[in-house]
């Protein structure tokens, strides 16, 4: 976060919480962000007990939600060679034995 965004959230605690309780509400709010670490760090801790070795083998870099770019992941989806059947299926199925309109039969 830049500087001006972390200054303009102030102002708007400041405004709305008032200058009486805003340290106490900023304690409370530290006291969050602490609980939520620790949270994220024991889940972290579990999942390296549970998987071992494969843990480490994980690419966390790629699984980043923020490097998503969603037109990558739509070329990569245009340029892959998707598994298509040799004959399509068609969407309707026509009963060979049906009557055919007048203006659609074969000459």
């Amino acid at each position: 976060m830049t500087f001006e965004k972390l200054l303009l959230i102030g102002l708007v605690a400041l405004f709305l919480i008032g200058p009486d309780r805003l340290p106490q509400a900023a304690q409370s709010f530290a006291k969050l962000i602490k609980k939520l670490k620790g949270f994220a760090d024991t889940a972290k801790e579990r999942m390296q007990e549970e998987l071992g070795d494969e843990f480490e083998e994980v690419k966390w870099e790629q699984l980043d939600p923020r490097k998503y770019d969603p037109r990558r992941i739509i070329r990569d989806a245009l340029l892959s060679d998707p598994e298509t059947p040799a004959s399509p299926t068609p969407l309707v199925k026509r009963d060979p034995n049906a009557a055919v309109p007048f203006d659609q039969e074969a000459t």
